[in-house]
C-alpha cells in the first residue's frame, strides 16, 4: 500500500482559548467509525453542505481550521452525528461569533485556527461530548500511534462519505519530516507529520488529531496541499 504522509501543526492551544474563553480533507484506505464513538466530532457546514470537519472543546465552542471559513460566510455546525444523510438526534447550532486566530492570513500554512462560539451552550449527551486539550509544551514521542476521522472524501475524485470514517497514523520523527517537506513549509515549533496506509483527503479539514495514549486532542488537520490521489493529505495548525 502507498504510504501517506502528513504535515500537521502542533496544538498549543491554551492561549487561544482565553482570548474567546485548505482546501478540505476525506478519510482514505480507512474504514467507518463505530457509530458515536467519537461524541467530540462535528461537521461544519456552509448552506447545510459539510466543507470541514470540528471538534468541541467547551459547551459553547468548536475548533476548527481558519480556512474553513471563506469570504466571512455563514457557518452552521452538526453535533451528535454519524451518518449526515441521517437525523440520528443530531442537534445544527448557528454560530455566534468567530475568532479567527489573529495570525492568520488566507493562503497560508500557519496559525490555522478559527474557534466557533455557538449561539447557545450545548446540552451534552451519549453522543456529544467534548474532547480535552493538552498543556502547553506537551510532547509525543515518535512513533505514537494517533487517530485521524472525518466525513471527507474516499479517494482523489471519490465522493464525500455520509458516514464518519477514520484511521491511524504514526508520528514521524522531525527531522525526517523536515527533510520531506523542506524548511518552507515545516516549522519543529508548530509542526509534525504523521504516516500510514490511511489518511485524509478532500473535506476532513479541521477535525482533530487524536493521541490514542490519552485521548486528547493534540492538532488540528488542515491539508497542505490537495495533490494528486491525495499522497501529501493534511496539514495541521494551532500556534
Amino acid at each position: 500500500m502507498m504510504t501517506i504522509i502528513s504535515l500537521l501543526l502542533l496544538a498549543s492551544l491554551l492561549p487561544h482559548l482565553t482570548f474567546t474563553a485548505r482546501v478540505n480533507v476525506g478519510i482514505v484506505n480507512g474504514k467507518e467509525a463505530e457509530p458515536h464513538s467519537r461524541p467530540y466530532m462535528v461537521s461544519v457546514q456552509a448552506k447545510e453542505h459539510h466543507i470541514c470537519g470540528g471538534f468541541l472543546i467547551s459547551d459553547r465552542f468548536v475548533m476548527t481550521a481558519a480556512h474553513c471559513r471563506k469570504n466571512s460566510s455563514v457557518l452552521t455546525v452538526v453535533l451528535g452525528a454519524h451518518d449526515l444523510k441521517k437525523n440520528e438526534n443530531s442537534v445544527r447550532f448557528t454560530v455566534e461569533t468567530y475568532h479567527q486566530n489573529p495570525d492568520y492570513t488566507m493562503g497560508s500554512f500557519h496559525n490555522d485556527i478559527l474557534l466557533l462560539k455557538l449561539e447557545k451552550n450545548v446540552q451534552l449527551n451519549d453522543n456529544i461530548k467534548w474532547i480535552s486539550i493538552p498543556a502547553e509544551g506537551s510532547d509525543i514521542e515518535a512513533g505514537s500511534v494517533c487517530s485521524i476521522a472525518g466525513w471527507g472524501r474516499l479517494a482523489t475524485k471519490g465522493k464525500r462519505s455520509d458516514r464518519l470514517m477514520e484511521t491511524d497514523v504514526k508520528v514521524m520523527n522531525n527531522m525526517e519530516c523536515e527533510r520531506k517537506w523542506g524548511k518552507k513549509y515545516f516549522s519543529t515549533s508548530q509542526m509534525m507529520c504523521v504516516h500510514g496506509d490511511g489518511g485524509s483527503c478532500n473535506g476532513d479539514s479541521g477535525g482533530p488529531l487524536v493521541w490514542l495514549v490519552s485521548q486528547k486532542c493534540v492538532i488540528v488537520i488542515n491539508d497542505l496541499k490537495f495533490i494528486q490521489k491525495c499522497q501529501f493529505i493534511f496539514f495541521g495548525s494551532t500556534s
